[in-house]
Formats: C-alpha cells, sequence, structure tokens
C-alpha cells in the first residue's frame, strides 16, 4: 500500500506559478511511474503528465506542454508537478497518481492504482 499526499495548490492571478508536491508513504514508489492528472467542475479527470521511475520519459498533455514541468525526487518519495504561465482553464483539483504494476509509464487515468486526495488549483483572471 502507498498513500500519497498532494500539497502546494492555491489561488493564484492568470501568468503565475505554483509547484506542486505529492509526498509518498507506506512504501519507496521509486520503482513506479507516477502522474498528475486534473479534474475541473463538471469535467471528466484528464491526464496532465507523467514520469517514469528513473525520470528519464516524461509526458505532458498538450494544453500544459512548455508550461509544465514534472519531476521526482526518490530519495525524498516525492513528485512534483512545477506549473507556470497559469492559465484560468487550469482551474481544477490535482491529483497525484502511481502506477505500482511496472508496465511502463503510461498516461491512461484506469491503469494507475493509488491516488492522493487532491489539491486545489485556481487561477483567477
Amino acid at each position: 500500500q502507498v498513500q500519497l499526499v498532494e500539497s502546494g495548490g492555491g489561488l493564484v492571478q492568470a501568468g503565475g506559478s505554483l509547484r506542486l508536491s505529492c509526498a509518498a508513504s507506506g512504501r519507496s514508489i521509486s520503482s513506479d511511474t507516477m502522474g498528475w492528472f486534473r479534474q475541473a467542475p463538471g469535467k471528466e479527470r484528464e491526464f496532465v503528465a507523467a514520469i517514469s521511475w528513473n525520470a528519464r520519459r516524461l509526458y505532458y498533455a498538450d494544453s500544459v506542454k512548455g508550461r509544465f514541468t514534472i519531476s521526482r525526487d526518490n530519495a525524498k518519495n516525492t513528485v512534483y508537478l512545477q506549473m507556470n504561465s497559469l492559465k484560468p482553464e487550469d482551474t481544477a483539483v490535482y491529483y497525484c497518481a502511481a502506477d505500482t504494476t511496472g508496465r511502463g509509464v503510461t498516461t491512461t487515468l484506469v491503469e494507475y492504482d493509488y491516488w492522493g486526495q487532491g489539491t486545489q488549483v485556481t487561477v483567477s483572471s
């Protein structure tokens, strides 16, 4: 079992930045693919970014490419999402997720088996 806790969300003006953190506990996530997803009000949860266990493979949704950066510190058992040039359409609850199956990096929501509770990000115009 792995527990994931997101932090770093908040209210920011358009064009601003936030850094989200996802701290894992219960066991090491150093072998796991980690992902960030988001869900805006009235919309389905969508993929944002994913990172392989060794950080050599990174994937981003087209909507955040060039603005968001996913990274990880396996020594700290933590994954990050640096969000720059934020837009009002980035407003959502952001979720951290772990794929512990070892299948390789995936952007598919249902292939992640552990999830955090989410952190709210609100971008004002």
